[in-house]
């Protein structure tokens, strides 16, 4: 099959979750002997290579503010798209639903994998938390059919709307650095730190790990990896308070996988969203979780991490982290727990399968019976 991936910042992954989820399923579908091609935002190409583990990548222009940067890009790559005639379209993020007719209207199957509640970022005004709630009810209407990446997720749509979803989490792989110094560079020790790695905007919720660590004594230190564009107070205001925090900014490759190999525990505080890549791939290396208490992040945890409440922020966090600082063999057992989770439940093989025996019911017709279909 022809295939597409359009609404991410495109390959080889830099940036979050949705470019590792698009890397990781778009190489494994090439293996297969599918054609796949995949839409990057030229202004954030640091490099722009023809290919990358042989998925095609075509570069399309957009309009880098923080409201219309991905709308932009994503619909000139919807109109190229169609031209394009591919045989299914993935589109990521619900905001990007009203684009799916393009692709649709040109023959296309269409898919839709909509994330968590993107109007619930705090970083949205009205405006664009009116547009991006439409969009959310839009996608399962004008799409063959719509992914969400948890079970909360799947729920929250036949709640809401009365549409079913394909329910296709991630998968999880993160092998041992090969080189680096990532640790040498920070002044780090093996199991010598706390470590979280996400976006830094204000629904990730990284003050509460900041607020956190900064009222405890420790000698572990705390790594915070991470960046966003448009994000710069927030940003400022996280190293205003935690002066005694490292912030390396984007860490990528060797220097990521040292450092979510060595860390003593992860934590993961978002609010929004499914399933975060980050989170399985914390527990596939093996580490202890600490999770903010959303139903997505429970459900991916199992009884293999431990929860703070969300909503007490860093005062319910602080608790659980100096108890993990009292116990090392706590976080010993909860390191095993995370690991054979991991390997059991979020393989990105199966989710090829899932996504590739979707791909072959669209292109015979068989959608979900709730699904808008042609």
């Amino acid at each position: 099959m022809r295939i597409a991936f359009l609404g991410t910042r495109g390959v080889p992954a830099r940036y979050s979750g949705f470019e590792t989820f698009v890397e990781e399923l778009g190489s494994r579908l090439v293996e297969r002997g599918h054609d796949v091609t995949v839409y990057c935002r030229r202004h954030h190409a640091l490099e722009r290579l023809p290919s990358h583990a042989g998925m095609r990548l075509l570069y399309v222009p957009g309009i880098p503010t923080k409201h219309l940067d991905t709308i932009s890009h994503t619909a000139l790559s919807a109109v190229h798209a169609a031209l394009e005639r591919y045989d299914v379209t993935l589109i990521c993020i619900s905001g990007n639903s009203p684009l799916a007719l393009f692709p649709r209207l040109a023959g296309s199957r269409v898919i839709v994998n909509v994330d968590g509640s993107d109007w619930r970022r705090l970083k949205w005004g009205r405006l664009a938390r009116l547009y991006l709630r439409g969009s959310e009810r839009l996608a399962p209407r004008v799409a063959h059919a719509v992914v969400t990446d948890s079970e909360a997720m799947r729920r929250f749509y036949l709640d809401r709307f009365g549409k079913d979803s394909e329910c296709i989490g991630y998968g999880a792989s993160v092998p041992p650095p090969v080189r680096s110094e990532m640790l040498n560079r920070l002044g780090l020790r093996p199991r010598g730190y706390f470590l979280l790695v996400h976006r830094l905007v204000p629904e990730n919720r990284i003050d509460h790990l900041v607020g956190a660590y900064e009222s405890m004594e420790t000698d572990l230190k705390c790594v915070v990896v991470g960046d966003a564009p448009y994000a710069g107070r927030y940003i400022a205001e996280l190293r205003r308070r935690g002066p005694h925090v490292l912030f390396p900014g984007y860490v990528f490759g060797d220097g990521y996988r040292e450092l979510m190999h060595n860390a003593y525990a992860v934590v993961v505080p978002s609010e929004v969203g499914g399933a975060h890549p980050v989170l399985l791939e914390a527990m596939a290396a093996g580490n202890c979780v600490v999770v903010n208490n959303t139903p997505a992040n429970l459900e991916v945890i199992g009884d293999a991490g431990l929860a703070y409440d969300g909503q007490a922020g860093s005062d319910a966090l602080r608790p659980v982290l100096e108890r993990l600082i009292a116990n090392p063999p706590l976080v010993e057992e909860f390191r095993g727990r995370a690991a054979t989770r991991a390997a059991s439940e979020f393989s990105w093989e199966r989710v090829t399968d899932r996504y590739e025996e979707l791909f072959k019911r669209l292109m015979t017709g068989r959608v979900l019976a709730t699904a808008e279909a042609d």
